[in-house]
This record gives C-alpha cells, structure tokens and sequence, in this order.
C-alpha cells in the first residue's frame, strides 16, 4: 500500500528547530513534528530540543543514554509523522516540482510493489507494517464502507451495508496513525476512548477489597481454592465472551442499528486493532457485562464464598484487559512475544479463530486454535 506524503527537504527539516516548531528525523528518512510531544517527553523537552531539526536515530538507540522501547517507535509513527526527508534525487525532482505537489511516497517491502493490508494473509505480516497508515480517501473509495475523515458510528447507522459485506469489511484492518479515529464526532467522544491504566486503577482496590473480606473470614485454604478457582472460571468467561458474544458474527440481525451495537462492542477494534484507546473495556461497559456473572455467583454461593470467588474472576478480569494493551504496543518477553503473535494473528490472519487472549488454553479444548506462522521480523 502507498501513502501520500510530502517529500521534504533536509534544510526545510532544519528550520523546524524550535520549541514551538519542532520536528525531528528518524534513519535519516521519516519526519516527525514533536512540538506536542516535548512537555510530556519523561526526560523533559529540553532533551528532545538538543536534535531539533536533526536526526534521532542513534540517540534513541543509545543503551547508555536510554534506549528507546519499541512503543517510543510505534508512538512516533501513530500521529506525529507529516511527511518523509528528500534523497537527494528526489530533493532535485522536488525543487524543479513548480506546482508543488504532493509526492507519492511508496511503502514498498523485498520482492513486493505493493502491500494490501485489506486482505487476510498466510504469514502474520512483520510489525512494521501493521502501522503502515491507512490512505483514507483511497479506502473510502476503492471500498466504499467507512471514511476515516468522517466520524464512523453516524455512517453506520445511516448505511445500507448488508450485513455479509459489513462483516467482511469491518474485521480487515485499517490503521488509523494519528491517534484515535473519530467515532461520535461530538462531545460523546471521549466516553469511547479509555488509556488502559484505568482498568487496574479503578478495579484493583475493589478487586483486593473482595479478596481481604473473603480471606478474614474463612480459613485461608477455602479462601485461596475459591480465589484460584475463580481465576480458572474467568479463562473460559474470556473465551465464552470474545467468541459468542463479541463475534456474534454470524448470529448478528442484517440492520445498521445491530451493526452499530457489533461495531462499540467490538468491531470497531478489529477495523482499526492498533488504537492504543480502544483496547480495553471502558468502565461502565466492564459494570454492565460483569452485573449477570456477580448476581449469579452470589446468589449460588454464601457471600465469603462468593466474595473470594468473584475476586478472582475479577482479577483475571484485569489482567486480561492489560494483557490485551500490550500484546498490541508492546515488546515482550519470549513467551508473551508467542501469545502477541498469536493474537495478532486473530486480527490479521483468521478471526474466526483464535479467541483466547490471555491463554490460548481453550482454544485447544474447543479446536479453534490458530496454527501460527508468521514472517521473520516479528
């Protein structure tokens, strides 16, 4: 796939050297405007304004300064690029370009002229290229679902998609690159958006309440069976949830008002799966599908019992919703690194399949494993 960009000259890039202005470059190629960025750099802005207008590469790979994390990379890229750094054959084609127009900038891999992130692949693609921006007008276009510049939910629930080409559109990723994409387009939008620290701020101390009031008032033994015993449970209500209820896909009513409900519940994460403020369960939403599973877990046990047990489940809740973020922005150890493969090949590869997220235990009890292969690089 190709992006429009503009191609930019190394002494324009050097003029951006300001605190108010300021853009840095990455392999001597990709541009970025930082100027947001400086007063929430953790080492201070004044760090960044020492290579304003300059490159960043080596500096940002320097282990004895601080070597940057691949979530550093991945946040460059999702918002702040504006453009790419002129070689010098393209710096001589841009000068003598007269109208000025936009350059064409192709993205192009080894032995490819073109890579279509629309379509489901054999190999899980290489990380890179999961953030490859989503040309917005070309994809309104060409695919005539959803425009990106315009907010999504109001064209849903205006659309005569029939439900087969909904399904078929809604779950090819697209990559939004400069943050979130707008879904309400009015002062409901930031309810759609949760960072994924506010699940374990708003629900480990509840969490280790219900744990403290089961654990003082039962022999610890009973306490700790019942606690890991709701752990377990919450590995298949994992299961159960993503596969049943947020791939309802098949079971799903063919008429926009159902698309809308498809689309907040989760269709929205696998049209764009790298928005780093979708990816966890908002607050209120996590309340209304925990209420059924709290009412029936108190109802069948007596309330320390249910307590120790509900403290579990909701643990496993928590780590499942944090494990989620960062098997989508983060770099892991080896084991997790498989299970980010192995989730990322939920959203790129067979979304069919798949559906254990924290585990891919069940998905092994009930054969809907993926066989995972992936391109090197990952």
């Amino acid at each position: 796939m190709s992006r429009s960009l503009p191609l930019i000259s190394a002494a324009e890039v050097a003029k951006h050297n300001q605190k108010t202005d300021c853009w840095v470059t990455l392999y001597q190629r990709k541009i970025y405007n930082v100027t947001g960025f400086l007063d929430e750099h953790p080492g201070g802005g004044d760090l960044i304004l020492q290579y304003a207008g300059k490159d960043v590469t080596e500096i940002m790979a320097d282990s004895a300064s601080h070597k940057h994390s691949e979530s550093a990379y991945e946040m460059l890229d999702d918002g702040m690029l504006v453009g790419y750094m002129a070689t010098e054959v393209e710096e001589r084609e841009l000068i003598n370009n007269k109208n000025k127009t936009l350059v064409e900038v192709k993205l192009n891999y080894p032995n490819e002229t073109e890579y279509d992130m629309y379509e489901f692949h054999e190999n899980l693609p290489t990380l890179d290229k999961l953030w490859i921006q989503t040309d917005f007008s070309k994809d309104a276009t060409v695919h005539k679902f959803l425009d990106l510049n315009k907010p999504l939910l109001m064209q849903l629930l205006k659309s005569n998609f029939t439900k087969d080409f909904y399904l078929d559109q809604v779950h090819r990723p697209r990559h939004y690159g400069k943050g979130s994409a707008p879904l309400f387009g009015n002062f409901l939008e930031p309810i759609s958006l949760t960072p994924w620290w506010v699940v374990p701020l708003v629900w480990i101390p509840p969490n280790f309440y219900l744990f403290y009031i089961g654990f003082t008032n039962q022999h610890p033994v009973v306490a700790l069976s019942l606690w890991a015993m709701g752990l377990f449970v919450w590995t298949l209500v994992e299961y159960c949830l993503h596969r049943f209820l947020f791939h309802v896909d098949k079971h799903l009513p063919d008429h926009p008002y159902f698309f809308c409900v498809h689309f907040l519940l989760h269709g929205i994460h696998h049209y764009l799966p790298m928005d780093g403020y979708r990816l966890v369960l908002p607050p209120t939403l996590f309340v209304v599908l925990a209420f059924p599973f709290y009412k029936l877990i108190f109802k069948l046990f007596p309330f320390y019992m249910a307590c120790s047990g509900f403290a579990g489940g909701t643990l496993g809740y928590i780590i499942y919703d944090v494990t989620h973020y960062v098997l989508h922005h983060s770099r892991l150890p080896k084991f997790y690194q498989s299970l980010k493969t192995y989730h990322l090949e939920h959203h790129y590869k067979n979304y069919e399949m798949g559906f254990g997220v924290s585990s891919r235990f069940w998905d092994v009890i009930f054969n809907t494993e993926i066989e995972t292969t992936y391109e090197k690089g990952n």
